[in-house]
């Protein structure tokens, strides 16, 4: 089968090699790909809506090269949103039928900012990114996440955890957007540097892989204006198609590793536990981040 001509919410698209394995080793092809979509939309759109979307396409599949993609391809059908920035147009994954045509243009990972597209100086979230320096030793990186949980809940501040869906643990502090990327990066740099004094054999915040190690990344820095990090139950270009899952706390002390959450078992999970990051994309409660800001600017 080349193609099949599908409709979606009055939409049509032509969905091209539907068999085509994108994931070979566990034979995941373009149709479960987008069936999978498909299943964890309602949840998935919530994290990529008013967004300015980065696409990292694998047209032959994930052992291959990677493409990737900000403006809107030349041959978008004229119903996919966009919003313009900068130089370029960039989609806005909004709606099932963008969904179901990104992932037909072979848009196997889906990455956005951490802001909206109408509001692109103020970030909706603080973001941590723990990044291990070695492989094997996500046990590090639960550990170090636990030490931030303990941090951010001293501070009042409400946080939730999801695997990047490859190697890392991200934790997410939904804010009031009316703080500036310099203000969230006076506290995010303030958090983890007190995580590498309290931890400095295991913490580091050297951004050159060569210089770490084998301590764990806590990536401050990644939370700025249009840099990215993978949307939550986005799929990961990795052997496995592993998925960028929330998790509990309690799950993040029992242990885990990111290869147990995949495209064959999310749906499952949200179904059983529901959507453990709907407070990020929840108008509210989100918190300030006054009284933090304050006691930096007074003492650091």
């Amino acid at each position: 089968m080349e193609s099949v001509a599908i409709t979606i919410e009055n939409r049509d698209i032509l969905l091209t090699n539907p068999n085509k394995v994108l994931w070979p080793e566990v034979g995941v092809t373009k149709l479960d790909y987008i069936r999978y979509l498909t299943s964890v939309s309602p949840y998935l759109l919530r994290y990529t809506h008013d967004r300015l979307l980065m696409m990292w396409r694998f047209p032959d599949g994930v052992s291959s090269e990677r493409i990737v993609a900000k403006a809107v391809p030349s041959h978008a059908p004229d119903w996919v949103p966009t919003a313009f920035y900068k130089d370029k147009h960039f989609i806005l994954l909004n709606d099932l039928p963008t969904l179901v045509w990104v992932a037909n243009y072979a848009a196997i990972e889906l990455h956005v900012p951490f802001t909206l597209f109408h509001q692109p100086a103020y970030p909706t979230d603080v973001a941590f990114d723990l990044d291990p320096s070695v492989p094997d030793r996500f046990e590090l990186v639960l550990e170090v996440a636990l030490q931030l949980h303990d941090v951010l809940d001293t501070l009042g501040l409400q946080n939730y955890a999801k695997t990047s869906g490859a190697t890392g643990l991200q934790v997410f502090v939904p804010v009031q957007p009316r703080y500036t990327f310099e203000q969230t990066r006076q506290i995010t740099r303030f958090i983890a540097q007190y995580l590498q004094q309290k931890m400095p054999d295991k913490v580091t915040l050297e951004r050159s892989v060569k210089k770490r190690g084998s301590k764990l990344y806590v990536d401050y820095l990644q939370l700025w204006k249009m840099r990215t990090l993978s949307a939550a139950y986005s799929v990961r270009a990795t052997p496995c198609a592993s998925v960028s899952t929330p998790v509990t706390w309690a799950e993040v002390v029992h242990g885990f590793e990111p290869t147990d959450f995949t495209v064959f078992n999310v749906m499952g999970r949200i179904e059983q536990r529901g959507d453990l990051f709907s407070a990020i994309s929840s108008q509210t409660p989100r918190d300030s981040l006054d009284s933090i800001l304050d006691f930096i600017n007074r003492n650091i």
